[in-house]
């Protein structure tokens, strides 16, 4: 098997899954509960947020526990807006967001806020400037992914986060699930406000995931219940699943130095596809080393994705959340690709684990499927 899917998610360390197994066996108890069952359990959470914030370099009460980057865009950005309505109604995002940013977006329009999508340009980047001219006297949020899930491409999120630290009435959150452990991002030195990740994009188990909530930034819920994870998010706190997804977390970023491994094998396959007649890349030259994305022009994308996986090789068409809708990448028709190529395109991910010898192997059954699958079309 050859799994270049891993923006979609990765395979968990056994590590991750071993700590899981220990925990929801051993550590059971309600982290709530006033027994001893319970308060181990409670202070086992405790120490997976001092460690989680001693690895991305924050405070322990900057981490917030949810279940995923859906969850930490939403109540990043719902939190936000909600709270702060009667400072302002005006939001700022992109046009090549998340579909869980986009769609959070499009329902607070709904609501009465009015929301500014910055145009990306044919690298699908965004600039300092483009942010400086949207903003006006009722922005309260600026919200950017910092790697892009379906091309790669990756924010000037510093600059931008310097710019916007000039206006103290706004916030600024990013989308970092694509970036953990493949694109380092210093929070504090980014001037972020609240960052979301996802532990089943860094080897850690689905189900978990990490907000960071820069110290004296308020939220409202999305979730009210109970005083979990310090009012913020009320439920249970889900003890093994965050365990596990510190300890991938910690064996990821040790991993971090083999990143030139990574560029390697992207930058390998894209040479070699660019010499296939009819393959587009898509993915600009500047990208994180992990995702590459490509059209084989007049092929519809899953009987690409068909095709390879019946060989054993695993990629995606655009991103996992929005691989089944038919449509052309939204994303690549803001970069300004034509709708045919938008709608041919497929995109490969890579890992630490990855190989150049299945590279390798890429090249040669992507080749000749794609000679296949081309005199079919053309009959």
């Amino acid at each position: 098997m050859i799994y270049f899917d891993n923006s979609a998610t990765t395979k968990p360390y056994k590590e991750a899954i071993d700590t899981y197994t220990k925990v929801a066996i051993d550590y059971f108890g309600n982290p709530s509960s006033l027994h001893p069952l319970g308060k181990a359990a409670e202070r086992l959470l405790t120490q997976g947020r001092e460690v989680t914030a001693k690895l991305l370099h924050v405070s322990p009460n900057e981490i917030l526990f949810t279940s995923g980057g859906t969850e930490g865009n939403n109540l990043a950005i719902k939190g936000t807006a909600n709270l702060h309505k009667k400072r302002g109604k005006h939001l700022i995002t992109s046009n090549i967001e998340h579909a869980s940013t986009l769609e959070t977006f499009h329902q607070l329009e709904k609501e009465g806020f009015k929301v500014t999508y910055i145009e990306a340009d044919n690298n699908g980047r965004i600039t300092k400037d483009q942010v400086a001219s949207a903003l006006t006297e009722e922005t309260i949020l600026v919200s950017l992914i910092h790697v892009n899930n379906e091309v790669g491409s990756i924010q000037p999120i510093y600059e931008i986060g310097q710019l916007l630290s000039r206006y103290p009435k706004l916030l600024f959150h990013v989308d970092h699930v694509q970036g953990v452990g493949k694109v380092p991002l210093q929070f504090h030195e980014a001037k972020i406000d609240l960052c979301s990740m996802s532990a089943h994009k860094f080897h850690g188990l689905k189900g978990s995931g990490i907000l960071f909530v820069r110290e004296a930034v308020r939220l409202t819920p999305l979730l009210t219940g109970g005083s979990q994870e310090r009012g913020v998010r009320a439920g249970t706190e889900n003890v093994p699943g965050a365990a596990a997804m510190v300890k991938a977390l910690r064996l990821v970023l040790e991993r971090s130095k083999e990143l030139s491994k990574i560029n390697k094998i992207n930058k390998f396959i894209e040479s070699e596809c660019k010499k296939i007649p009819g393959v587009v890349i898509n993915s600009p030259k500047e990208r994180a080393p992990h995702i590459l994305n490509l059209s084989v022009v007049g092929v519809k994308p899953e009987v690409m994705v068909q095709a390879l996986g019946e060989k054993g090789i695993y990629v995606s068409t655009k991103s996992a959340c929005s691989s089944k809708q038919t449509d052309p990448s939204k994303v690549l028709l803001a970069m300004g690709c034509d709708e045919e190529t938008a709608a041919s395109a497929i995109r490969l991910s890579f890992t630490y684990d990855n190989t150049m010898e299945e590279a390798e192997k890429f090249v040669e059954e992507f080749n000749s499927i794609v000679k296949m699958l081309k005199k079919v079309v053309e009959k």
